[in-house]
């Protein structure tokens, strides 16, 4: 059962079954590959309904929820979400996210938590399901809930789904966050792990150790807010020790922990000559105002600090060593590298230089340093070609590579007849016409095609910003046009 938390700001809120479910979420530790308190809660609520319920081998859940009376004989309708969330905090906030509950805000009208992700992505989604089949108000088709694992890390989840856990053959997706799109297509994605185990060399007598930190900055979404510009704190951080005045040696170089978030913060430790530490310093002011011009209106909030740090000076690369690697993060791409020629607008092709990790060798004597490159595309060449692009680069700087299989994509069908239903009701309830794309991310809708096939799907969500940031908050009034949105959708599917 969920952990004890104060949930008393969503009292009132509307749709308030919804919001109910989404209290109790937010308060059950889900993060990706741990969803076993999540997934033992929704299959409590299915008990306690009489839902049949059916998992597959790796945690997958369908609920199978009965259709209201007089529409029995409508097809069967799958409504699709994720289970567990990205977990992201800032640095100086004291959170665990395997045990503790998350702690909300409401800022006028929007719902946030307090310095962590709110996993609004894909909870909002899961609630909505769960409010659905359980609403008295609601008219419905036969519905299979379709609640899989494991998304966030690379839609692992939907990549292993049985092909025979669900019998409906058409679905909505609830894992989107405008609330005035209907998406019918998406990125598909593969990671890029770029590896080298460079050997140190002991700090010499007349060598101080520094610690150099760029932090403040808003990160998000790889794929969904890519093209939003926002700066990433290891391309930036490589830029500013690229242009140092003075000689260098890296002892640590960590920025950045998912994938699929452009990364915030970055932290380099350094050995300099101890008559350079004042000229070092002096970098912080010199990167500020190199970066400022380049993120005005974007990232405000970036810091650049510079601190001699107290202790034994550390073992660090050689300069030349610290050299390559500076360069190779300056050279590898990011951001947005080509635009759709089929949908206006829409980002086809990208690259998000995501993490880099440094850790002690088994020697001891060496420093093994891992780069994390998130690379999309709505189509495949052009995904390889971004890819070839990253590990040539990789190659120039004498990095091994290795990539993963990855997820595909999703081809838009405008002639589909779920989009023409939910088109439909959407210009009946709202008196315009939604907007209907592609979206630059990796949706699950994309992988259940391919595992399940002969599916009819389409994707919409509420207003939900900065996804995969300790500033994610989503729109409550957009969550209650979402929820008249989705009845309807459902309504109209029933007859």
């Amino acid at each position: 059962m969920p952990q004890s938390a104060d949930r008393s700001m969503l009292n009132g809120l509307e749709p308030a079954a919804l919001w109910k479910f989404f209290g109790e979420l937010t308060a059950i530790p889900r993060p990706s590959k741990h969803e076993e308190k999540v997934r033992d809660w929704v299959l409590a609520i299915a008990r306690k309904h009489g839902w049949n319920t059916r998992q597959d081998r790796v945690g997958n859940i369908v609920c199978d929820v009965p259709a209201t009376p007089g529409a029995e004989r409508a097809p069967i309708t799958v409504l699709q979400s994720h289970l567990d969330m990205v977990c992201e905090k800032n640095s100086d906030v004291a959170f665990d996210f395997d045990r503790e509950p998350l702690k909300l805000r409401v800022i006028g009208d929007e719902l946030r938590a307090a310095g962590t992700t709110l996993g609004a992505d894909n909870g909002i989604g899961v609630c909505a399901m769960l409010a659905i089949a359980t609403a008295d108000d609601v008219r419905r088709p036969p519905l299979e809930l379709l609640f899989t694992i494991d998304e966030e890390t690379g839609l692992t989840g939907a990549t292993a789904i049985s092909p025979d856990l669900i019998r409906g053959r058409r679905l909505i997706n609830l894992d989107s966050e405008e609330d005035d799109i209907v998406y019918i297509g998406c990125a598909g994605g593969r990671t890029t792990k770029c590896s080298a185990v460079l050997p140190t060399q002991p700090a010499r007598n007349d060598e101080a150790a520094v610690r150099i930190t760029l932090a403040g900055l808003r990160g998000g979404h790889s794929g969904s807010e890519i093209h939003h510009e926002r700066g990433n704190s290891l391309k930036l951080l490589a830029r500013v020790l690229l242009r140092a005045a003075v000689p260098l040696r890296i002892a640590r170089l960590d920025g950045g922990n998912k994938h699929n978030a452009i990364p915030r913060e970055a932290v380099a430790d350094l050995l300099v000559a101890k008559p350079d530490v004042t000229r070092l310093r002096k970098l912080a002011d010199d990167g500020l105002a190199l970066l400022r011009p380049q993120l005005a209106g974007i990232d405000e909030g970036l810091t650049l600090t510079v601190a001699e740090n107290s202790g034994p000076p550390p073992a660090a690369l050689s300069g030349d060593d610290t050299a390559r690697l500076i360069r190779f993060i300056a050279a590898l791409p990011h951001g947005v590298l080509g635009m759709s020629r089929v949908i206006t607008g829409l980002v086809e092709s990208s690259n998000n230089v995501a993490v880099v990790t440094s850790t002690p060798a088994d020697d001891r004597k060496s420093l093994r340093i891992e780069i994390v490159a998130s690379s999309r595309s709505s189509s495949a060449p052009h995904l390889q070609a971004v890819i070839d692009q990253v590990t040539a680069t990789a190659g120039l700087a004498g990095f091994a590579t290795e990539t993963a299989d990855g997820y595909p994509g999703w081809q838009p069908n405008p002639d589909s007849a779920l989009l023409k239903v939910c088109r439909s009701v959407y210009e009946r309830e709202f008196k315009q016409a939604p907007h209907v794309t592609a979206i630059h991310a990796g949706l699950e809708c994309g992988v259940i095609g391919e595992r399940v096939g002969g599916i009819d799907m389409i994707s919409f969500g509420p207003t939900i910003r900065d996804v995969h940031s300790p500033d994610e908050n989503v729109s409550i009034k957009s969550v209650q046009k979402f929820w008249r949105y989705l009845k309807a959708v459902l309504a109209e599917l029933a007859t």
